[in-house]
């Protein structure tokens, strides 16, 4: 029989095999997670950045492509998908999100195949990683958004569970799915550059079969070359970074990695769950016997958020926590290799539990409570009504407008003539570029319209919008246009100035 070379051959490694019992379990969690992404796939408001994705891929697939290479930050990767997607299960909350959904479900064996080959062949190890993928309050959050970052969340965890398996397999395919993976991560997003940088920078470094490793970093290069002139002609599309300081989206990055955007108790659940993940890691770094792969991974974790920091120190600024979502799933497969490899296993199991329970209080909370969840487009869509005559609307931010218009797609943009219309609709909704902090909305100022003939206005407001209703005194039509009306303040950019035509 001929010998397989030592090189090629994947040696024998401490691999366990998997029993009826582990499956049963794994089956359980990707149930668990199932239930978390689509039971609630449309409990939320769709806000401005999904109804960005559904305006991009309700048209042709040549004007979607236009329309990513001239108002997104993204490759077109993840909006070709939805393209296609949105033709089979429409383009309804649930079905612009159940792509997102689907993918995030994906990452839970995914997380488990990671943390398997971190915990070398340990079963338990790859349940634990599963687990907190599973639950976590910020990739269920995103598993819920029609925007790219589930799947170029699900495809970094992927090159990154090819960079595991070539640690045992060095056969050049696996360093090939590796190099497939990471390049569709870059076609998703450009800032899955940041966990596959340290990824690449392992291969070149330690893997034995140098040329093949090359190869596989050089093809990734080459598929970078191929975006940069997309990125190019995107540097000119506006990009927030949430408004915030730079030290303050540093220190947010850790905590909505644990505990989500929002939720309950959020000072005493973060304390608590930081005390938790600081004993994971003592097992990890003290206790667990042979745990270089799952310090690997935490330094790749570290990587993935380090790198734009220093970007950011240099001047460009990129750094918040979606940006670096990726850097998610190797810090929690390292959290499980702590939790569930040490030779303390009844502490890790109990740490594994606490933080498996306190992400799922805070999903549930989320679900059950609208003040934790995304700006109330929805609700604001059914408070205006139906009118006898056409509306003038005001709203602000001004990109809102969009996200208005998906719930009522008859609003249209004011033209500089104006018209005459019987009721005007001055809307605020709490800011929607920043789902991660408190709902703020734009103080509305002044109770007397920019415009004469409308009386004293009518006022109704929940926990992320306000409305005010002002209508003409007399019976007939106001002339109206939109100068004055855009000159209603807010405390912020100019609103947009919008018509809802009678009966809409």
């Amino acid at each position: 029989m001929r010998r397989v070379p030592t090189s090629v051959r994947e040696p024998a490694a401490p691999e366990r095999e998997t029993t009826a019992a582990a499956w049963l379990a794994l089956g359980a969690i990707v149930a668990l997670a199932a239930a978390l992404r689509f039971a609630t796939l449309d409990t939320q408001s769709v806000w401005f950045d999904e109804a960005a994705t559904w305006d991009l891929v309700r048209g042709s697939f040549g004007q979607m492509l236009h329309g990513v290479a001239h108002g997104e930050s993204t490759p077109p990767l993840f909006y070709a998908l939805e393209w296609v997607w949105t033709r089979a299960f429409g383009d309804g909350e649930a079905g612009l999100r159940s792509l997102p959904a689907l993918v995030g479900l994906l990452t839970v064996p995914v997380a488990y195949a990671i943390g398997r080959r971190a915990g070398r062949g340990r079963v338990a190890v790859g349940l634990a990683a599963a687990a907190l993928v599973a639950v976590n309050p910020l990739l269920v959050w995103y598993s819920q958004e029609a925007r790219s970052y589930a799947l170029a969340v699900l495809l970094s965890a992927l090159a990154l569970a090819f960079l595991m398996r070539a640690q045992d397999d060095r056969r050049q395919r696996v360093l090939a799915g590796w190099a497939l993976a990471a390049t569709l991560a870059l076609a998703t997003h450009y800032f899955t550059a940041f966990a596959l940088a340290p990824q690449a920078a392992w291969l070149l470094w330690r893997h034995p079969r140098r040329r093949a490793a090359l190869a596989a970093v050089g093809a990734l290069a080459v598929a970078a070359a191929a975006l940069l002139p997309l990125l190019l002609a995107q540097s000119g599309n506006p990009y927030d970074i949430a408004g915030t300081s730079l030290a303050v989206r540093l220190v947010q990055v850790p905590k909505q990695f644990l505990l989500g955007y929002r939720g309950p108790l959020a000072l005493p659940l973060g304390v608590l769950g930081a005390l938790l993940v600081l004993g994971a890691a003592w097992l990890l770094v003290r206790r667990t016997p042979r745990a270089a792969r799952a310090l690997l991974l935490a330094g790749i974790g570290v990587a993935g958020v380090a790198l734009p920091l220093l970007t950011a120190l240099v001047g460009e600024d990129y750094l918040n926590t979606r940006n670096v979502l990726p850097a998610l799933i190797p810090l929690l497969t390292a959290l499980a290799v702590g939790c569930a490899a040490s030779d303390r296993p009844r502490l890790g199991a109990g740490l594994l539990a606490a933080l498996c329970a306190i992400s799922l209080a805070i999903v549930v909370a989320v679900d059950a409570d609208a003040g934790y969840q995304r700006p109330d487009w929805r609700g604001l869509a059914r408070a205006l009504g139906a009118a006898g005559g056409p509306r003038a609307l005001v709203v602000a931010p001004a990109n809102g407008e969009l996200a208005l218009r998906y719930y009522r797609p008859a609003i249209g943009t004011m033209g500089a003539a104006g018209t005459a219309v019987r009721e005007v609709d001055v809307i605020a909704v709490a800011g929607s570029r920043d789902p991660g902090a408190a709902p703020r909305i734009p103080p509305l100022v002044g109770t007397a319209l920019a415009a004469p003939g409308f009386g004293a206005p009518q006022r109704s407001a929940t926990s992320t919008y306000e409305l005010l209703r002002f209508r003409a005194v007399g019976a007939a039509p106001v002339p109206v246009s939109p100068n004055p009306l855009g000159a209603v303040r807010f405390g912020q950019a100019p609103p947009s100035v919008d018509v809802l035509p009678a009966g809409r």
